[in-house]
């Protein structure tokens, strides 16, 4: 069965809670904090393999779910993190969270942190320090990612078969691939993209069969509207026409324009076109269609007359798409390599990590502070234990949070809202 689409609801684990303990030992008076760090929770990590086509089996098994870190203990003994969960896809898989791509798979073994899992929370051991000997407080786990993520499988091929249905696109990969498609004479007989491995001279061609399309595909009509995807990644384009056409040049620009309509890129990929069905008919007639194809293609494209059935063109065909790929694959990684040596000019991970800003609302007038690092500091604060909240406090002082408080007229008694978490300002 293949799919191509899927959503799966992803939770990455949560990490442990840190531990409050003291050492309680015969002939240790007054022993020292010994509450040990929560664990880390479990990742979510999908790995590219070669070896799935599919996303059949995210329909089957809609959540994934890693493991939460434990709790920490007593004796500084940190809490056990949570297990990963490698989750395997097919090459050519990207995966969308709210409509922005966050992970293109698109080499084999590649693997890709889709959820972190929460970071563990510090035991009361962490805090110990000449000024705070008896530290009562410890932090909280963070909660793991979790989100609905979409799936969409792009097949990756090298080259893309298009053409009207029953134009002689699957009887061709059968012939030339291990692929083994469903054939018939009736059209839509390919109702999913099938994969080859056509070898030639001394390489070979990953080349993509989708279902036919149709005038008007691009616009819903018929099935190739829901497979176009899988050809949008292809080097080359093989354009099979049926040489039995009552206008070749027709149908040639039909499937152009759904082309074109579909995508933009896709008008512009390097192309190779060939009449099929070609055997059992005069050199003349083939010829003749050739012909009428050459005014509609013009000369930048080879026009190739071929028959699967026969065995007839075809080393000629898959030689030039060889080689045609080779060039486009070169040109991909020069441009790949030119963006690389593009300086730019970003601010550090740690002033991005470090920035902040404060909003009053004015409905409710409480004072909103949003910003990575203090957020995470607020998320990991039990904020029913005093001493936790106050260290809140002391970061926000040395992060400059509180004198841009102070300046925008906070009271003692006026409400901060921390990454969804209040609690008095209470300014000292």
């Amino acid at each position: 069965m293949f799919v191509d689409t899927a959503k799966v609801f992803i939770q990455a684990g949560n990490g442990g809670n840190g531990n409050v303990s003291f050492r309680h030992e015969i002939y240790v008076d007054k022993g020292g904090p010994d509450g040990g760090d929560g664990g880390k929770g479990g990742d979510i990590i999908f790995e590219a393999t070669a070896n799935l086509n599919t996303l059949v089996d995210f329909r089957f098994k809609p959540e994934l779910k890693a493991t939460h870190g434990k709790n920490g203990a007593k004796q500084n003994m940190r809490g056990r993190s949570g297990e990963d969960f490698i989750v395997k896809v097919p090459m050519g898989t990207i995966v969308r969270r709210k409509g922005e791509v966050i992970a293109d798979m698109t080499e084999n073994g590649q693997r890709i942190v889709i959820a972190k899992g929460g970071d563990g929370g510090f035991g009361n051991a962490h805090f110990k320090s000449s000024v705070r000997q008896t530290p009562r407080m410890a932090e909280l786990g963070e909660k793991g990612d979790t989100f609905e993520a979409e799936l969409e499988l792009k097949l990756l091929a090298d080259v893309g078969l298009v053409g009207f249905p029953n134009a002689g696109k699957s009887t061709f990969l059968s012939v030339v691939s291990n692929a083994r498609p469903e054939i018939a004479d009736y059209a839509f007989t390919t109702l999913t993209p099938n994969l080859g491995v056509a070898d030639i001279d001394d390489g070979s061609l990953l080349i993509a069969d989708i279902p036919g399309l149709i005038e008007g595909a691009s616009e819903g009509k018929g099935l190739g509207d829901a497979f176009l995807r899988h050809v949008e990644r292809t080097a080359v384009l093989l354009h099979l026409v049926d040489v039995y056409s009552e206008d070749v040049a027709d149908a040639y620009r039909t499937i152009r324009t759904e082309l074109a309509n579909y995508s933009a890129e896709l008008s512009l990929r390097p192309e190779v076109v060939a009449l099929t069905k070609t055997e059992g008919l005069d050199d003349d007639i083939v010829q003749m269609q050739i012909d009428a194809l050459r005014k509609e293609v013009g000369n930048a494209t080879e026009i190739f007359a071929i028959s699967s059935s026969a065995h007839k063109g075809l080393t000629d065909v898959l030689r030039i798409l060889h080689k045609k790929v080779q060039t486009t694959r070169e040109i991909e990684a020069e441009i790949e390599s030119d963006d690389d040596e593009i300086p730019v000019i970003s601010l550090t991970d740690n002033q991005i990590a470090n920035a902040w800003m404060v909003e009053k609302d004015i409905e409710t007038g409480h004072f909103m502070v949003r910003g990575d690092k203090i957020e995470k500091f607020a998320r990991r604060t039990n904020f029913d234990n005093f001493e936790g909240v106050n260290r809140l406090r002391d970061i926000m002082r040395k992060l400059g949070i509180s004198h841009e408080l102070s300046r925008m007229g906070v009271t003692g008694e006026s409400i901060i809202v921390i990454a969804g978490s209040e609690f008095p300002f209470l300014e000292q």
